[in-house]
């Protein structure tokens, strides 16, 4: 089985003169790092750095990052055959989600003086997930205990602008 995939990988994909399209790429990247560099390579105890090399001379540019050959290594060194990253514990990142951002839109709109921690009892989501979805998906920020959009509006740049040329005008006057 080792053998075949290698010599599929190395004969028939990766010698080719025409490009390999990339979804092709990277499930052939895939492979040659779980079969070659994982298995063979790591059990020939061949340095971390020669297979890095390696894979850049076969893929060039779209080779994987030397950390990134450094940690699958590790993981075939401590006899695990999958370098899949595992189950972590936590709340997932998926909690800032259209519905969520809707509904802190909605808080803010009716209430616009509603602090952090008021939208967070209310919302059920956490500090940092509610500052960021007033802060990059809302683009709002806070102005004097009230949110207000950071992006101004044509008269109020407009207002602005008028200020400061009559200030430049008073500065220059003197």
């Amino acid at each position: 089985m080792l053998q075949l995939i290698q010599s599929d990988i190395g004969g028939q994909c990766l010698e080719q003169a025409t490009p390999v399209p990339k979804c092709k790429q990277m499930l052939l990247l895939q492979l040659y790092t779980d079969v070659c560099t994982g298995i063979v390579h790591t059990a020939l105890y061949i340095q971390t750095i020669a297979i890095h090399n390696e894979l850049r001379t076969v893929f060039g540019g779209d080779a994987p990052s030397f950390r990134t050959v450094a940690r699958c290594a590790q993981c075939f060194c401590e006899d695990r055959d999958d370098i899949q990253d595992e189950e972590r514990s936590g709340r997932p990142v998926t909690e800032t989600i259209p519905e969520n951002g809707e509904q802190v839109r909605n808080i803010v709109v009716d209430n616009p003086y509603v602090t952090i921690e008021e939208l967070q009892d209310q919302t059920g989501l956490s500090y940092g997930t509610v500052h960021r979805i007033l802060s990059n998906h809302l683009k709002l920020r806070i102005v004097t205990a009230r949110y207000e959009s950071k992006q101004l509006i044509d008269s109020q740049r407009n207002e602005r602008v008028r200020i400061y040329k009559e200030n430049l005008s008073r500065f220059e006057a003197g």
